[in-house]
């Protein structure tokens, strides 16, 4: 199934959710000067402008990055001011929220010379929206399915390896997918740092999936989950966004921990953060 756009939710919590997450990570790692591999198996665009017909038919920005945005300069936290600094970068006018970068922009920002950037997008649309999206050299945009391409990646040529996960969900057997596709990686790769997005909608499948990745043996499981409402509010859509971060840097758990109990409350009355290690080391 190819319905699925992220235009129609480019900027919105969940898009927050992932990005810290994302970024967080990544600046970890920049701490080293080895290599990095970065595999985005689900690209989209790169970058979305908020004022599009797509976005403003939702506004979901509305209720994710731009009370964030607004309040970018009274944060406590360092990296999420951090953050906002740099999604300053990603507008034409570093005063004014005009765009929403998706991960392919978070990952290419983060770029060395001597790193590797693989996106993969499988829908001909979106694909040719981010190949119209200016990115480093060492960047490439790979047309195809990107759970099978992460796969025909591995091993990679570099010491460390960053994968990020975030399929639509749309079908039910991509929960599957997504776990064999985790447990294939780190197989392959046991150091890897993996994250992999998922929604929090009432049917609950994204039980299935931490449940499948925690009997795997696969350890250092980090679970976050940022709700905007209680799950027994909810009889359809999505209420919450859910990310499984493997291998997380040391100190990143903490770090982002802070960071989404601030901006919690920013994204409304009943929106609340909790996280736990779904299996520590």
């Amino acid at each position: 199934m190819l319905s699925y756009q992220h235009a129609y939710h480019a900027g919105n919590f969940a898009d927050v959710h992932k990005h810290l997450a994302l970024f967080a990570v990544s600046r970890h790692l920049l701490r080293k000067k080895s290599a990095i591999t970065y595999i985005d198996t689900h690209a989209g665009r790169g970058l979305y402008p908020l004022s599009a017909s797509e976005s403003q038919r939702l506004q979901e920005h509305s209720h994710g990055v731009e009370p964030v945005w607004q309040a970018r300069r009274r944060v406590s936290q360092p990296l999420l001011g951090e953050w906002c600094q740099t999604l300053g970068d990603a507008q034409p006018d570093a005063a004014t929220l005009t765009h929403y970068p998706g991960s392919p922009w978070w990952l290419g920002q983060a770029l060395r010379e001597q790193d590797r950037l693989r996106l993969y997008e499988l829908h001909p649309g979106e694909h040719r929206h981010l190949s119209e999206q200016p990115l480093a050299g060492n960047a490439a945009r790979i047309f195809g399915d990107g759970l099978e391409g992460l796969k025909r990646q591995l091993p990679v040529p570099t010491p460390r390896l960053c994968v990020l996960i975030d399929p639509s969900f749309e079908r039910k057997e991509e929960y599957k997918e997504v776990a064999e596709a985790v447990r294939f990686t780190l197989a392959k790769a046991r150091h890897a740092i993996v994250l992999v997005w998922y929604p929090l909608l009432p049917a609950g499948h994204h039980h299935a999936l931490a449940d499948n990745l925690a009997a795997s043996g696969i350890r250092n499981i980090w679970r976050s989950e940022l709700a905007q409402r209680p799950a027994g509010s909810a009889t359809h859509g999505m209420y919450g966004s859910g990310m499984l971060v493997i291998n997380p840097p040391w100190g990143v758990d903490a770090t982002l921990s802070a960071v989404f109990a601030e901006i919690a409350p920013l994204l409304g009355e009943q929106c609340h953060h909790r996280a736990r290690w779904l299996v520590g080391e």
